[in-house]
């Protein structure tokens, strides 16, 4: 199979990132894209994010997952522990996220080490979940192979009936990271691919350094 894509064009035109425009923090300029992009470019899931990991075999891997918090100390998410992605942090907490916001042309992307939060801050994000989702925490030994479809539904089932007018308990094996950023790249598209790319990078001293990289 041989497909050729060199035809696909496309100029980027509706906006520009100046280097003597940005804020000296880069989440005072993370939140400033999310809630534009937000509100003005509503075809994007706003909080979905790529994050990258080095995996057990030795290959990075990438996969999307939602953003549920973000504050001046990182930025939450949260998952099965157990998981591909969480032995892989255990591993090796080095991370990388990334936004893309086709609509905007704007892309962040954000290396940093993640870490576990509390239980208590696990617990109550979990018990905020619709109950089909708490469920689904439990059904699901995530990455693990499975015989077949039916196995699923058949284990969701039953716990539907176990747990009916009954609290459902956050599993263990289950609860949110923090990604707690050392840089960022706030990516902003151009006409003729010479695009904005703008860098902070955390200094020991907790300032950040900020360039202009070429594009």
């Amino acid at each position: 199979m041989e497909t050729d894509l060199s035809n696909y064009r496309k100029s980027y035109e509706k906006g520009e990132l100046l280097l003597n425009e940005v804020p000296e923090n880069p989440m005072e300029l993370f939140q400033k894209w999310f809630f534009e992009v937000d509100k003005f470019f509503t075809e994007d899931e706003t909080n979905a994010m790529t994050i990258s990991t080095f995996g057990l075999d030795g290959y990075p891997k990438n996969r999307v997952v939602l953003l549920k918090k973000y504050t001046y100390e990182g930025f939450i998410f949260y998952t099965n522990y157990l998981s591909e992605k969480g032995r892989a942090i255990e591993q090796n907490p080095n991370v990388c996220l990334s936004f893309f916001w086709h609509g905007a042309e704007r892309q962040i992307i954000i290396k940093g080490k993640a870490e576990k939060i509390a239980k208590n801050l696990s617990d109550g994000y979990f018990e905020s979940r619709p109950r089909g989702s708490q469920l689904g925490a439990l059904v699901s030994n995530q990455s693990e192979v499975i015989d077949n479809r039916e196995s699923l539904d058949k284990k969701l089932s039953d716990l539907e009936i176990k747990y009916c007018g009954k609290e459902i308990p956050r599993p263990k094996h289950w609860g949110g990271y923090i990604v707690k950023p050392v840089e960022f790249e706030f990516w902003q598209g151009r006409p003729n691919r010479l695009h904005d790319r703008i860098r902070y990078t955390l200094l020991p001293d907790y300032n950040w350094q900020i360039n202009r990289l070429s594009p």
